[in-house]
C-alpha cells in the first residue's frame, strides 16, 4: 500500500523552531516525512532521523530555497510512488490532526485566507512585479490561495511542482533598479512565489482543482484569518466548531496564540 507524504523545508531553522512542527505532526501521522535541510545542520538531520524523517541535504542558500525547492522536490517525487502528498511550510505550522484524514474533495487542494489579493499589499506587490499589471488586474478580484499549504495526489502535486518550476523560471520577481543596479537581492521578492502559485490556481492549469475556504476547511492560514477561537483543549476550531487539521503562521497572531502554543508544547514535552 503506498504511503502518504509531508514534504517541507527546513533550511536557515534550528531544531527549537521545528520542534513543534514535528512533534505535533508526529503525535498523529506515522507515514513519511521528507525535509531539505542545510549539508551543515548535523544537529538538525541527527533530531529529525530521530523522528523518522528523510532529509534532504544541499549546498542552496537559505534565501535561495523558496524558488529552487520545488526541483528538489519533484526530483524527489520522481523517484518515489505515494499516495497524498502534503506540500507545506515548516517554522510556523503546527498540526492538530493527521492531515490525510479528511475527505478532500480535488485531485490538488488549495487553501484560501481571508482577502482578495487586491486587499493585501504584499501579494499585489509580488503579482505586479512578476506579471505585471494586466495579470494583476485579473486576478485581483480572487481570494488570495496560501503557498505554504497544499494536498493533493502525488501526480498532481508533481503536475503543480512543474508548473511551479517553469513558471518561476519564465516570469521572475523585477528587482528594483537600485539592487539591478548593484547586483543585490531585493528584499521585497521574499514569498515572490505566491505570484507564481495564485497564477496556477486561480487559471485553472491544473484539473480537479478544489479551493477551501479559510473560515471552514480543514487548514487555517492565520494571518488574515477573521475569526480566532479555541475550544477547551486549546485547539482553534473552525466556523463549523470543528478543529482546523493543520495551523499555518500563528506566529503572526501570537498575543491570539501564546496561551494555546504554550499548552500544546506542555502536552509535547518541548521546551
Amino acid at each position: 500500500m503506498k504511503k502518504n507524504l509531508v514534504m517541507t523545508a527546513a533550511i536557515g531553522f534550528s531544531f527549537s523552531q521545528l520542534q513543534l512542527f514535528i512533534k505535533s505532526l508526529r503525535k498523529f501521522y506515522n507515514d513519511e516525512v521528507c525535509v531539505i535541510i542545510s549539508s551543515k545542520d548535523k544537529i538538525i538531520e541527527e533530531e529529525l532521523t530521530k523522528h523518522n524523517c528523510v532529509c534532504i541535504k544541499t549546498n542552496i542558500d537559505k534565501r535561495d530555497i523558496q524558488l529552487k525547492r520545488y526541483r528538489i522536490f519533484r526530483d524527489f517525487l520522481n523517484k518515489r510512488e505515494f499516495n497524498n502528498i502534503l506540500f507545506c511550510d515548516s517554522r510556523d505550522i503546527y498540526f492538530q490532526g493527521n492531515p490525510f484524514e479528511y475527505p478532500y474533495k480535488g485531485s490538488i487542494n488549495f487553501f484560501l485566507e481571508d482577502k482578495k489579493i487586491h486587499e493585501c499589499k504584499f501579494n499585489c506587490e509580488w503579482i505586479k512585479r512578476t506579471y505585471g499589471k494586466k495579470v494583476l488586474e485579473t486576478l485581483s478580484n480572487k481570494t488570495i490561495s496560501c503557498g505554504g499549504t497544499i494536498l493533493g495526489k502525488h501526480s498532481y502535486i508533481v503536475k503543480f511542482l512543474n508548473l511551479m518550476i517553469d513558471e518561476t523560471r519564465k516570469h521572475k520577481f523585477k528587482k528594483r533598479l537600485k539592487y539591478l543596479l548593484t547586483f543585490r537581492r531585493d528584499k521585497e521578492g521574499r514569498g515572490s512565489d505566491q505570484a507564481h502559485g495564485n497564477f496556477i490556481a486561480h487559471n485553472n492549469l491544473i484539473e480537479n482543482t478544489y479551493f477551501y475556504s479559510n473560515k471552514n476547511g480543514p487548514i487555517a492560514t492565520v494571518y488574515h484569518l477573521e475569526k480566532i477561537l479555541f475550544d477547551q483543549e486549546q485547539r482553534l476550531i473552525n466556523s463549523l466548531n470543528k478543529p482546523y487539521i493543520v495551523v499555518h503562521q500563528y506566529d503572526k497572531k501570537w498575543e491570539e496564540f501564546s496561551t494555546s502554543v504554550s499548552y500544546i508544547k506542555k502536552k509535547l514535552n518541548i521546551n
